[in-house]
């Protein structure tokens, strides 16, 4: 088989990786938020014959996000929701690792996220700050500061009340 021909069932892009695929209202203005707070990069779009987007596809860091918008994907799958159709709630949170997560934390805040908890040392080794995109989706973005084994994890827990 010759190289242009060949076929792989999983392109690399997505080899060994579990991709969120999360709807939002609207996911022209989800991608141009994401590019300016996370530092996303666009691979890929494929916009609705009717308007909006079908499918689109960035990357933050390493990791791979399939987006699209929500009331597209509804008319076709009858299944996915954007957060604000679940009375703003979301049943999933998206944590992604950084290498240095309070000055993420400022450029998504001025970007327009909501932040939960700012950055902060945590139990577990990591600096933390968990925030609310203006889809209403909830990130954590992490930078590890310390390694901590599982006994001293459970120390750490147990005196934290």
């Amino acid at each position: 088989m010759t190289e242009s021909t060949a076929h792989t069932e999983i392109p690399d892009r997505y080899r060994y990786a579990v991709i969120p695929h999360i709807m939002v209202d609207d996911a022209a203005a989800a991608i141009d938020f994401y590019q300016r707070a996370f530092g996303a990069r666009e691979d890929f779009r494929i916009d609705a014959p009717g308007g909006g987007i079908l499918h689109a596809e960035i990357t933050i860091g390493r990791s791979v996000l399939m987006l699209g918008d929500g009331s597209v994907d509804e008319a076709e799958a009858g299944s996915f929701a954007a957060p604000s159709s679940l009375g703003g709630g979301t049943s999933v949170t998206l944590h992604v690792f950084v290498p240095d997560v309070d000055s993420l934390a400022e450029r998504a805040e001025a970007a327009g996220a909501e932040i939960l908890q700012p950055p902060k040392d945590m139990f577990h080794g990591d600096r933390t700050v968990i925030l609310k995109d203006p889809s209403g989706h909830i990130w954590v973005f992490l930078t590890h500061i310390e390694d901590v084994s599982e006994e001293e994890l459970r120390r750490r827990l147990a005196a934290a009340g």
